[in-house]
């Protein structure tokens, strides 16, 4: 019965990426917002049972990917494209016109892309063992979903959203992070000392901070903090080796 507990764990993760998915079509933002949490709190689940209860397998790794594909892929991506076509005050659905205006919400489906080639090549590398290569899909999820949260908020920032031309550049900023060969530390703890996990600290230190005071504008902040501390670490890093 256990080796099933982690796959039943990411099922309820791609529940949850549907769900949303569902909420996304409706605009009912903070219900989207509630389902990728929950979803990405089922994707950290399913590893750590599966690594306490020694039943790693390959199925459950695809699966995973594939539940992942939906809650942190598709989800943010027709989250993008809904709010692109809002702020144009145009329905690409029922009111097609070959013209750029029209076209521009389709830039957030890039996220489903960058999305789909990122969880494929996490699958065979085997880099992405203890950290990650590019920016991890429940993170970016994480960001883009914010940004609506943000806007009805209207939290410190919320104005540079309100340009459809910002968000698509974001968009396809973020299917490039997602791949780009930057390596990016794990917030897996092996044991609990400052020495090896420093950064994590930091992240986490200031996440305590930023959300009480910004909102869900520091959501967005954390993310970003995470890719910047991530870059620093690294580089010093590479300096005490050299």
């Amino acid at each position: 019965m256990k080796k099933h507990i982690p796959n039943i764990l990411t099922l309820f993760n791609l529940l949850s990426g549907l769900i949303a998915l569902l909420f996304v079509f409706k605009q009912q933002w903070s219900l989207v917002a509630v389902f990728v949490g929950l979803g990405i709190i089922f994707d950290y689940l399913d590893g750590f049972a599966a690594r306490l209860l020694k039943v790693a397998s390959p199925v459950g790794l695809q699966l995973d990917s594939l539940a992942d594909m939906v809650t942190s892929g598709l989800v943010p991506a027709f989250t993008m494209f809904f709010l692109i076509q809002n702020l144009l005050s145009i329905d690409v659905i029922y009111d097609f016109k070959w013209d750029f205006k029209h076209l521009l919400p389709f830039s957030g489906l890039a996220i489903a892309l960058g999305s789909a080639l990122r969880l494929a090549k996490f699958n065979v590398d085997e880099r992405q063992i203890t950290s990650f290569i590019g920016l991890p899909t429940p993170a970016n999820a994480l960001f883009i979903i914010a940004i609506p949260l943000v806007l009805i908020s209207q939290t410190a920032g919320y104005r540079l959203f309100q340009s459809p031309y910002t968000l698509s550049f974001i968009s396809i900023l973020s299917a490039y992070i997602l791949n780009a060969d930057i390596a990016l530390f794990s917030l897996k703890f092996k044991d609990f000392s400052w020495s090896h996990n420093k950064e994590k600290y930091i992240l986490l230190g200031s996440a305590l901070l930023l959300i009480p005071v910004f909102k869900f504008s520091g959501i967005i902040m954390i993310i970003l903090l995470y890719v910047f501390l991530s870059i620093v670490f690294n580089t010093f890093k590479k300096k005490d080796e050299n």
